[in-house]
């Protein structure tokens, strides 16, 4: 595993790869910097990745060693679903292979899938209930969200197939005592559903902290905003990532190196 001490761009890789894995780059790299933005990361650790066009499942993830504000287009490695790095010249973490590798390869409409380690997702996870319908946000994940067992850090490669197995049809998942995960068809819906995620979650621990009763529509209603937010079936969240990605462009262009 290499250390890696500053960002920095790796030059003439935009040379060496098609426009549409440079476009995929710029956008997964987005995703790190407003992670970061939003105090959702953990230092070094948890991961984002995003699958590649063609048949061999290969997929791009973080270097090992960079707080999420260094990650740019560039310096994203690519591995394939045994470990091997193709392009970079950095190391990642087997915890975030195991997890992130296992999904790429199963489910074909999970091209990106987003982890986080946050306080509030964390907290959630670690509650019998698991998440409760208790807001808008939530909604969108009523009977819709899936949960894994602890079973330790994920080095092993086997767990890949009981990650899997609890994932299901599912967009989102919440790994008990450890944090949350989400897929998506295109970067931007993975996104829009980790922001939902960890707001359901922080309002969750909001409400319980008040110490009132707290009410619960009834389950039809669940089901039917649960409905609203799946809309005509076409993947969600690209005029608001659109708009993310702006702000980076102006505050933070880098990124895109």
């Amino acid at each position: 595993m290499h250390h890696v001490s500053a960002a920095r761009e790796v030059p003439g890789l935009r040379s060496r790869v098609s426009e549409e894995e440079w476009e995929l780059r710029c956008e997964l790299a987005a995703v790190y910097r407003l992670v970061y933005r939003f105090g959702w990361d953990d230092g070094i650790f948890t991961h984002s990745s995003v699958r590649l066009p063609g048949k061999e499942h290969h997929f791009l993830i973080n270097p090992y060693g960079l707080l999420f504000n260094e990650v740019c287009a560039s310096n994203l490695i690519k591995i394939d679903v045994d470990g091997n790095v193709l392009e970079g010249n950095y190391g990642y973490i087997q915890a975030g292979f195991v997890i992130h590798s296992a999904i790429h390869m199963s489910r074909e409409d999970a091209m990106c899938v987003i982890h986080t380690h946050t306080n509030a997702g964390m907290a959630v996870s670690a509650q019998k209930c698991g998440l409760l319908p208790l807001n808008q946000k939530s909604m969108g994940f009523y009977n819709r969200v899936a949960y894994h067992d602890y079973e330790g850090i994920s080095n092993d490669t086997d767990e890949r197939l009981r990650i899997v197995a609890d994932l299901g049809p599912h967009h989102s998942m919440i790994l008990r005592n450890h944090g949350l995960l989400c897929t998506g068809r295109t970067i931007a819906e993975a996104f829009q559903h980790i922001r939902y995620l960890q707001h359901a979650c922080e309002l969750q621990i909001m409400a319980q902290s008040g110490g009132a009763e707290l009410i619960i529509p009834p389950a039809d209603v669940c089901e039917h905003a649960a409905r609203q937010f799946e809309g005509d079936g076409s993947p969600v969240g690209a005029d608001q990532f659109a708009a993310y990605m702006r702000l980076l462009d102006r505050e933070e262009p880098d990124y895109r190196q």
